[in-house]
């Protein structure tokens, strides 16, 4: 039996992964739950699954959890509380679900313990994966993808000499407004942003859809995961969302993975890697789909793609700053302060006002990441 733990097991992924654990309770064992400060919802994961372990974000949610929770049941709070959830637990594989970089030092403390790490907190690489994959090298341990794109270049990569590889081409929605001039987005509203037309995600993620910074996260991400140059990463619409990504090799060969847009095959596949088991999914039928669309990506309707790249290529902390100023901007069009459209502005204005660091470490990462957060915030 595979003990599991899942930081942030209350977010839209960390409830699908108990779902398919659920759905498969003699192959797992909970032993570990990280929530923010949904109260109530953690609780009843943690009376359904009974891990041994349990943390929130705040001293308060974690009083009121531990007040309605067997007394056997650690109950813990805040970073210090992450860390011990993913690394403290004796777990198999530790599932990363946390919104945001809040992740990172409690990865890099799983990966320290070798606990086998399933990744579905993109901004954990991008913000700082030179850090992340060296230490998984030094410490042999893996990381399994759960984002269905970079699960899909997983599997197509399974048994191909990473040599051959000539391009990775990253499919993307186009999110909630794909249909949308730039002139028509002035003034959309939050509630608008977060109809996204295929995946049901969480909101900041939702929103990330809509900007396509999110692709340009997965741009980040995949270079970090599967040792590829910028200039062989692409990003294609697929209004469908049924071809999940695919890999381009020497001889113009392609593989692709397809599916229906359900996050539980991906973080199912991670979970039972190398093995396939049966999913509570639908069976997928090529007929039912009838066809497929594909467009070019458009990096003037898109400028935040663009941006990542732009990111990427330099390096460094400029993916720090590009993912905190990001976080902030969302939060604060979530909150309505400002438009959709000012979501991009800001994210242009705090990298022009930073100079990239190298080879930052983790006390230069977090210090960048404070900076940038100011920033976004101020402008």
């Amino acid at each position: 039996m595979k003990k599991i733990s899942i930081l942030g097991s209350t977010g839209s992924i960390g409830t699908q992964t108990l779902d398919v654990i659920a759905y498969h309770p003699e192959q797992y064992e909970v032993v570990g739950l990280s929530g923010g400060t949904n109260v109530p919802l953690l609780v009843e994961q943690v009376l359904q699954f009974r891990p041994q372990t349990v943390s929130l974000s705040t001293k308060e949610a974690a009083e009121q959890a531990a007040s309605l929770l067997p007394s056997d049941i650690k109950v813990l709070h805040g970073e210090e509380g992450l860390i011990e959830t993913a690394a403290g637990t004796g777990a198999d594989c530790v599932v990363t679900a946390l919104v945001g970089s809040r992740g990172l030092r409690s990865t890099l403390a799983a990966i320290d313990a070798g606990i086998t790490i399933g990744l579905a907190n993109k901004e954990t690489l991008v913000t700082a994966g030179h850090l992340v994959m060296n230490r998984a090298r030094e410490k042999g341990v893996s990381i399994l993808p759960i984002d269905s794109e970079h699960s899909a270049i997983f599997q197509c990569l399974n048994g191909e000499d990473r040599g051959a590889v000539q391009k990775i081409i990253l499919t993307a929605s186009g999110g909630s407004f794909r249909d949308k001039t730039r002139e028509e987005l002035d003034g959309v509203t939050v509630e608008q942003a977060l109809n996204h037309p295929n995946w049901s995600m969480g909101a900041k993620i939702t929103i990330d859809s809509a900007t396509m910074v999110n692709k340009g996260l997965e741009v980040i991400e995949a270079h970090w995961l599967f040792d590829v140059s910028y200039d062989q990463i692409e990003v294609l619409i697929h209004p469908e969302s049924i071809i999940h990504s695919y890999v381009e090799f020497v001889d113009n060969s392609s593989i692709a993975q397809l599916g229906w847009p359900d996050m539980r095959v991906p973080i199912q596949y991670a979970l039972t890697y190398p093995q396939r088991f049966v999913t509570p999914t639908k069976p997928f039928r090529l007929a039912e789909v009838g066809k497929l669309q594909f467009r070019e990506m458009d990096y003037e309707r898109y400028p935040c793609l663009r941006m990542a790249f732009e990111c990427g290529r330099k390096g460094g902390s400029a993916t720090t700053v590009f993912n905190a100023a990001n976080e902030v901007a969302v939060a604060r069009f979530l909150r309505g302060e400002i438009t959709f459209l000012e979501i991009e502005r800001i994210l242009e204005k705090v990298l022009e006002r930073h100079q990239p660091i190298v080879l930052p470490d983790l006390q230069a990462i977090e210090e960048t990441d404070t900076w940038a957060r100011a920033v976004a915030e101020s402008i």
